[in-house]
């Protein structure tokens, strides 16, 4: 397992607990993050507890270094060259060796990336770390697309709080309390969950049957169509379309419409109001 993730992860709790399970950390470090170098053993024995790291460096001071320049691993980038230095240095919070890779960037400045596992070149961690941007695309369809985080579920019983008043105490409160705002933490995970989970099914049509979808998509986009992979905004767009179509058509498959029938706000949507 290889998790990637931002500076905010670089911690040795997290590191240790993925060494526990066999995985791996690949994070990008703060610039204000030091390092040690590794001991050198000394042959003649001596008194006392053995030092565990040597000389302290500071990993800003990477970027002084000479640096090596190589065309950049990441993805969607041609013809664009990286400066980069890699050093394997003691890391207090891992308490293992770590390797850092120093990026300097034409267009998108220094960077500085770290690595558990050794036997990635600095290339790779470069190319693996730059994939994470991909989630941020997710993030914002999951946001705006299918509004995964857009839930509003109340709970009348909830004591109200004011600005200053601090954090509300549960165990201070009943058991009937307790659990009814577990009710509603539940709720907001099933929803996220349930919303997750629909834009995996948008992505899967998406890569399964990208001329179907455009066939039904029946609007205009501004920027140029992707015959190849249309996006979930695409799909969902397709799905709303022909909904009125699936729901007036023959008897072939009633369980699905009678379920979606049941469930449909007839009010709102008045192409399906017309098919049912």
């Amino acid at each position: 397992m290889l998790l990637i993730a931002d500076a905010y992860y670089a911690s040795g709790k997290i590191i240790r607990g993925l060494f526990e399970r066999g995985g791996y950390l690949i994070s990008r470090c703060k610039n204000n993050a030091c390092a040690f170098e590794a001991v050198v053993a000394d042959p003649r024995r001596r008194r006392g507890r053995p030092r565990l790291y040597g000389r302290k460096l500071r990993l800003r001071g990477l970027f002084e270094e000479p640096l090596q320049t190589m065309q950049s691993p990441a993805y969607g980038e041609k013809g664009v060259s990286v400066q980069w230095i890699s050093r394997d240095l003691l890391w207090r919070p891992a308490r293992c060796l770590v390797r850092f890779v120093a990026v300097v960037h034409p267009t998108r400045g220094r960077l500085i990336l770290m690595s558990t596992d050794l036997s990635l070149s600095a290339a790779e961690i470069i190319h693996l770390y730059s994939l994470r941007f991909k989630i941020e695309v997710s993030f914002k369809q999951a946001l705006h697309t299918l509004g995964a985080w857009a839930y509003h579920f109340w709970m009348m019983d909830m004591h109200p709080l004011r600005r200053g008043d601090g954090n509300q105490y549960l165990h201070h409160k009943s058991e009937a309390y307790r659990r009814a705002v577990r009710r509603k933490l539940s709720a907001y995970h099933r929803h996220i969950q349930i919303g997750l989970i629909a834009q995996g099914l948008l992505q899967c049509l998406a890569a399964a049957n990208p001329k179907l979808v455009w066939g039904h998509f029946s609007s205009w986009l501004r920027t140029r169509r992707s015959p190849d992979c249309p996006s979930e905004f695409v799909v969902a767009t397709a799905l709303r379309h022909h909904l009125p179509d699936f729901l007036a058509a023959g008897l072939s498959d009633p369980n699905s419409r009678k379920f979606l029938r049941s469930r449909l706000d007839l009010d709102q949507m008045q192409g399906a109001r017309l098919a049912a």
